[in-house]
């Protein structure tokens, strides 16, 4: 609980030492325009930055409550998105930052964690278009606190720091038909698949051999990222990713969906929504003998304080 605290600390002061950029939504239509190689701006800033930080927290109790339910419950979701975007001439390089973490605490269930990740995206491209790009990508994804996952009450370890954690590069063409829309495919990308936890390295979690910290897998890659903003109040974020094995079970492509929809209700309130898909083939921790790969589904929603930046008026 104190990690959670610290971290939620250390992200809202993050938020006030950035420089001030512009609007996400200015960010995106300006890195679409190209910059004439014949004209140098001294002015003109290469770098945009934007995002958004949002808290929620519900709580409730109850006593001597004839329709029944928890005594206690607790319920706090965090999230934090940052993008930022280099552009000069032919070359840009788009990063992207998701951080979420949520806990759980109620008299049946005890404590647990409702969300732990953290997915760093990083794409380098050169301009062979308006809307086409030779690009290098890097991501790198994980969570920070051990994971347990539970079936007729019973607990059982099943994730931790860089177990599994996730690193792949790969190279592709990168296009964009609208200001809002990437669309990346290559059909030669590398990953890595890291268990650094011993005990799940030893059982040969997440496809590894047992005893081993990695495994390296060759395949093809694509990734989807879109972005829209339907009016000042309501936004959309959603990014989808690919990947196939050519080692083993090509067929099985592993995915990984993400979601998040955020109404503003004032200048500091809205209501947020994310929905998480993952179907990992090597992630075969679920059934009665926890040996089955399975459509991972995660919903949260709440009502809270959005912090976007630049902030708005």
């Amino acid at each position: 609980m104190k990690k959670f605290f610290l971290a939620n600390v250390f992200i809202s002061l993050s938020l006030f030492v950035i420089a001030q950029p512009t609007d996400l939504k200015v960010l995106e239509t300006e890195s679409s325009k190209t910059v004439k190689a014949d004209i140098v701006d001294t002015t003109k800033k290469t770098w945009k930055i934007g995002g958004l930080y949002s808290l929620s927290v519900s709580q409730g109790s109850l006593s001597n409550w004839a329709a029944g339910g928890d005594d206690f419950s607790l319920t706090i979701n965090s999230l934090f998105h940052i993008v930022c975007l280099y552009r000069r001439e032919r070359i840009s390089w788009d990063n992207s930052l998701d951080v979420g973490f949520g806990y759980l605490n109620t008299t049946s269930l005890g404590s647990r964690k409702s969300d732990d990740h953290f997915d760093l995206l990083s794409k380098y491209g050169y301009a062979l278009n308006k809307k086409l790009n030779v690009t290098t990508l890097f991501n790198f994804r994980s969570q920070f606190l051990k994971g347990y996952t539970y079936y007729d009450t019973v607990k059982t370890f099943s994730s931790a720091f860089l177990a599994p954690g996730y690193v792949l590069v790969s190279l592709g063409l990168d296009y964009k038909p609208a200001k809002n829309l990437s669309i990346f495919i290559s059909p030669v990308t590398s990953r890595w698949v890291i268990v650094k936890n011993d005990s799940l390295s030893a059982k040969g979690s997440y496809g590894v051999d047992s005893g081993r910290k990695s495994i390296s897998q060759v395949g093809a890659f694509s990734t989807i990222n879109y972005h829209v903003n339907f009016n000042k109040y309501v936004s959309f974020i959603t990014r989808v990713d690919l990947f196939s094995n050519y080692k083993k079970n090509p067929q099985n492509i592993d995915f990984n969906m993400s979601n998040l929809l955020t109404v503003k209700l004032a200048k500091f309130l809205s209501i947020n929504w994310s929905v998480d898909m993952i179907y990992d083939d090597q992630a075969r921790l679920f059934g009665k003998n926890k040996t089955s790969a399975a459509l991972q589904v995660k919903s949260l929603i709440g009502v809270g304080l959005l912090i976007k930046f630049p902030p708005r008026a």
